[in-house]
């Protein structure tokens, strides 16, 4: 578990996170070391205060059965991350920057299947890009934490250590918010430039933290690449969460240590979260008009979300034996968003099969309702329509190696893209991850 801790903070994109963080599931306990990250292995030079990382995740799929078109492809994503370490490096304590760049290839999954919320969380249009390049400083002990540049905003708002285990795009940011605004928010894999800023609240148990954003991401819907255009506005995001996490003993309570991207800190058992965000940018209506026939335009749009993770079983005299529950709940925009509520649920269970103790397996279902407006646009466009879209997925996965790991996956999408005229579809992914 200490392993998904580190690599789910290296800056790679959402969708090679969820395969990297399902197969370090159960590393070793404790709070994470350079030892028990992926980039600490003897295939790289030591350089201190420089740890590189190399993920490849790939990914088989087939339509077994209904949706657009029958078939199949093949998708992957290469991550490589630089964390430089200001302290050894520089002599600036407490300061990391990153840099990590991506290589998106292969076909794309719901082109087979029609479905609105994606089957596969690795699957975008092809291409080479810089992620994310951030520079991170904390203060007050550690208690504070400021971040500012190319930032992927999944990486610690909307998350959750059960949730990781899945391969439908929704179990990472819900719909209702990875729909919203122009291209969606700061997330894979499409990147904004701002600020993030956290800090722990001892008195209250939890940790407070917020991110301002560029409203646009840095490739737009056109082709082009900027930083910031008139009109863009900006996104603003905060969160707040409860965290159970057991104590380790000498450990501090707080720490780069405990806060901010790369942090140290022992994985949590429960978890509570409250999120919401807000556009300043003008959108326009789904449905309604003005008298000149253009659309109505909103100033402004927002959403909030709730998050649940709890460990619910744990074998006394097998620890590796743990079963895991979380609930994710989220309502956006009905005005000027394709969905308007969302609702995901899962199970997970680690070490359930005699000399597998670090597979795991997993039962989820997202239920992602369209927003009445959304509904009315498309019923005037004559497409049949019914009000949400049901992905329900059951997956294994096999840590074969410390680097090595496979993931059957099969989903079944109900009423994909809300389209009364595609079938209920049956997608089926082999995804396998490798990382040095």
């Amino acid at each position: 578990m200490a392993r998904l801790q580190e690599v789910l903070r290296t800056g790679m994109s959402r969708a090679a996170t969820a395969i990297i963080a399902t197969f370090l599931l159960s590393g070793a306990p404790g709070p994470a070391t350079a030892a028990d990250t992926p980039a600490a292995t003897d295939e790289w030079p030591s350089i201190p205060g420089l740890t590189p990382s190399l993920v490849y995740t790939g990914a088989g799929f087939a339509n077994l059965g209904g949706g657009v078109r029958p078939g199949g492809t093949y998708t992957g994503n290469l991550s490589l991350s630089l964390t430089f370490d200001g302290g050894p490096l520089f002599g600036w304590s407490d300061t990391l920057l990153y840099a990590s760049a991506l290589w998106i290839h292969g076909g794309q999954p719901s082109n087979f299947i029609g479905d609105a919320q994606g089957v596969s969380n690795i699957s975008a249009p092809s291409a080479v890009k810089l992620y994310e390049a951030w520079v991170q400083k904390n203060f007050l002990g550690n208690q504070f934490s400021a971040l500012a540049g190319l930032y992927d905003l999944s990486s610690e708002f909307y998350r959750l250590q059960s949730a990781g285990l899945f391969l439908n795009s929704s179990f990472g940011t819900g719909p209702e918010f990875s729909s919203s605004g122009v291209e969606g928010p700061a997330t894979f894999p499409d990147t904004s430039v701002g600020a993030r800023f956290a800090f722990v609240a001892p008195a209250l148990g939890m940790v407070l933290r917020t991110a301002i954003l560029n409203g646009v991401p840095v490739d737009r819907p056109d082709g082009s690449r900027a930083l910031h255009k008139s009109g863009d506005g900006i996104l603003v995001v905060a969160e707040a969460e409860v965290l159970d996490r057991p104590h380790t003993p000498g450990a501090p309570p707080h720490g780069r240590a405990g806060l901010g991207r790369q942090a140290d800190v022992t994985p949590y058992e429960n978890k509570l979260a409250v999120g919401g965000w807000y556009y300043s940018a003008a959108f326009n209506d789904l449905v309604e008009v003005q008298s000149n026939g253009e659309p109505v335009q909103h100033r402004g749009s927002s959403g909030f979300y709730a998050l649940v993770d709890r460990v619910l079983f744990k074998a006394p005299e097998h620890p590796e034996q743990v079963i895991t529950g979380f609930v994710q709940a989220g309502y956006g925009d009905l005005r000027v968003n394709r969905f308007g509520v969302y609702l995901g649920a899962g199970l997970t269970a680690v070490g359930v099969i005699a000399g597998r103790d670090t597979d795991a397996l997993g039962l989820a279902v997202a239920y992602g309702r369209s927003g009445s407006h959304y509904t009315s646009a498309q019923r005037m466009k004559g497409i049949p329509q019914t009000t949400a879209e049901t992905a329900i997925e059951i997956t294994y996965l096999m840590q074969l190696t410390r680097w090595l790991a496979v993931q059957p996956d099969l989903q079944y999408v109900i009423a994909p893209d809300t389209n009364r005229a595609i079938p209920n579809a049956f997608a089926f992914q082999l995804r396998f991850g490798i990382a040095f």
